[in-house]
């Protein structure tokens, strides 16, 4: 008997139901996984009017990290942009810095944004906190090119989905505990914040097909931790972890309620609001784990992703205060 947890959206159910869904993961369907065809960048760029730089910021251990540089074509080079810094998906174990890239895009089309996606190294080859490591050296080198990128640096948004969402609380903890960079705000989208995997929603999508399920977040967890498992985990690897949410950069977070994600969605704002810091956390009736990235044109889709652009329009531009 299944357990008692919250129905798909209807509209979502109709277009899950010809994808093929897994329970669980294993390393040679991850292999399998990793070898299926991308689409080509250029379609993914197609119909954005920007330019595209590839570089390689230097990383930890002599690592070189890529990073994408998409500039707004028509950008005022006047006046300095906004940046977002994006965090893909794919459990830490797959995807690549092109992978979801649609919905900072949209943000580039809308505020004129810079976006800047890195590729982190991915588990299981690499391991404990490698991937946050990556993120941090490449968003170091985004505030040191400002001026060069034309960005501005006290606007500079770092954002992800799903593990990118995970990565993007680990890395506002990173840039906070180290005192640099500035980070304006944080977007959380369907975070994967938790190694331990132990709450109701991780519970409740359980031992069926799914996007993802409690079966394939802990085979991420066990291929990202690797020596890590069963000993002391640091809470740049596993956000939830961490004593202190104080002082960091504003943030949205969200996720769908039919979704693994969705309690640690509510846990991490609710910690956020007790620290006194500002979050604002919408989950989606319905939805499930990345909901608005496999159906953007969906009607939850289109209305999750208006919400969160509309916060972070005013984010970046916030309203005068009012005249005495």
């Amino acid at each position: 008997m299944s357990p008692a947890r919250p129905g798909l959206d209807p509209e979502l159910r109709s277009l899950l139901a010809p994808m093929p869904l897994v329970t669980e993961l294993t390393a040679e369907l991850l292999a399998q996984l990793r070898e299926m065809p991308s689409p080509p960048v250029e379609s993914l760029l197609a119909g954005h009017a920007l330019t595209r730089r590839d570089v390689a910021a230097p990383g930890p251990d002599g690592a070189r990290i890529p990073l994408s540089v998409l500039t707004p074509a028509a950008a005022d080079r006047t006046t300095p942009a906004p940046c977002v810094y994006w965090m893909h998906g794919g459990g830490m174990i797959m995807g690549d810095r092109f992978a979801q890239i649609d919905i900072p895009l949209e943000w580039l089309d809308r505020f004129g944004a810079v976006v800047v996606s890195v590729d982190y190294r991915l588990a299981p080859e690499a391991t404990g906190t490698t991937a946050v490591d990556d993120c941090y050296h490449g968003l170091l080198w985004v505030a040191e090119h400002a001026g060069e990128l034309g960005i501005d640096p006290d606007r500079i948004v770092i954002a992800g989905a799903s593990a990118g969402g995970g990565l993007t609380a680990a890395l506002a903890l990173l840039a906070r505990d180290r005192g640099t960079p500035a980070v304006a705000a944080q977007i959380l989208i369907c975070p994967m914040l938790d190694h331990r995997n132990t709450t109701v929603s991780s519970h409740q999508y359980a031992g069926e097909p799914g996007v993802w399920t409690r079966e394939t977040n802990a085979f991420a967890w066990q291929s990202v931790l690797g020596d890590l498992a069963g000993g002391d985990v640091p809470a740049y690897v596993s956000p939830a972890l961490a004593d202190d949410l104080s002082a960091l950069p504003a943030g949205y977070i969200d996720a769908g309620s039919a979704e693994v994600f969705r309690d640690e969605a509510v846990g991490h704002a609710s910690r956020i609001w007790a620290a006194g810091g500002q979050a604002e956390l919408h989950i989606w009736a319905g939805g499930c784990h990345g909901f608005d990235a496999l159906f953007p044109d969906a009607r939850l889709s289109a209305l999750a992703r208006r919400t969160r652009t509309d916060w972070l329009g005013r984010v970046l531009a916030p309203a005068p205060d009012p005249a005495p």
